[in-house]
């Protein structure tokens, strides 16, 4: 009986959203400059210009979503990743990237662990986890997708992908510099620089908002869709009203120094083949 009582509340808080109150860290809403200056080095130029932006508080994964997590997915659903469907997946080696016809999630090319954040994850991949993570908690989900059409209901609970502006912000968690760390950053404090593979999540000390892995280790897909920042303030952006490609931060375990910056900013069609073993993503929830 006492087992039986345990499962019924472990049950019980999974369905009250206990997942996010254990995996979930809280976001106060501010103000912050976004962007680069002229002056940082590793600057790109669609990091400007400079301009102030006031994002709402939101709840953030402490963790990029792990292998085990996208699993439960999967097998619940029998859900195909893009990479799996389409039979192409690219994998960084020997300096640079190979189309291999077996590379998806499950197989990176490279050892990963439960506890490793996914890869090989394509944009509609993160839009569909979301989705049904949000009915596993009884939460209305946040999208709906017809083909490659994602449009977004903003009044509802459920869980989403960060915009651009609320990953910068999470990431920065009030600093001003190129890093989270300062003005610079070293391999005991991220995964980056061509270490050959992801880590366990959480590796590396969190930013001082209790967030792990925002620099390296997987690119974190985003909301927004790519576009030029505007020089004015902003409150809640979303991102470009149309453009080809979605916006990728943080960078990656085989990505230099200078692309995990808080403030450089990758991309991709995400109706693109080109999914590789960097991209996984980061959940968030209004």
């Amino acid at each position: 009986m006492k087992w039986i009582a345990v499962l019924f509340l472990l049950s019980a808080c999974l369905s009250a959203g206990f997942y996010a109150q254990v995996n979930f860290v809280h976001i106060p809403g501010g103000t912050y400059t976004r962007g680069s200056p002229a002056w940082e080095v590793g600057r790109w130029g669609d990091e400007g210009p400079q301009h102030q932006v006031t994002v709402s508080s939101f709840y953030m994964g402490k963790y990029e979503v792990t292998v085990g997590e996208f699993g439960h997915f999967v097998n619940a659903t029998g859900y195909k990743t893009t990479a799996e469907t389409s039979g192409v997946g690219y994998v960084w080696r020997g300096g640079s990237w190979t189309q291999k016809t077996n590379a998806n999630w499950k197989n990176p090319y490279f050892n990963q662990g439960e506890k490793h954040p996914v890869v090989l994850i394509s944009w509609y991949d993160a839009i569909e986890y979301c989705n049904w993570l949000s009915e596993q908690e009884n939460l209305t989900p946040v999208y709906t997708r017809s083909g490659n059409s994602v449009t977004w209901n903003r009044g509802v609970n459920g869980y989403r992908l960060p915009t651009e502006a609320e990953w910068e912000y999470a990431c920065r968690a009030g600093t001003t510099a190129a890093y989270s760390t300062g003005l610079s950053i070293s391999t005991s404090q991220a995964n980056y620089g061509d270490t050959g593979a992801t880590k366990n999540v959480g590796s590396f000390a969190p930013n001082v908002w209790g967030l792990y892995d925002m620099h390296g280790n997987a690119w974190e897909w985003c909301w927004d869709l790519k576009g030029d920042y505007s020089d004015g303030a902003q409150t809640d952006p979303e991102g470009a009203a149309s453009g080809p490609s979605r916006v990728l931060r943080g960078g990656s375990w085989c990505n230099n120094a200078y692309n995990v910056r808080s403030a450089f900013r990758g991309s991709l069609d995400p109706a693109n083949r080109y999914i590789n073993n960097s991209f996984g993503f980061r959940l968030v929830r209004s």
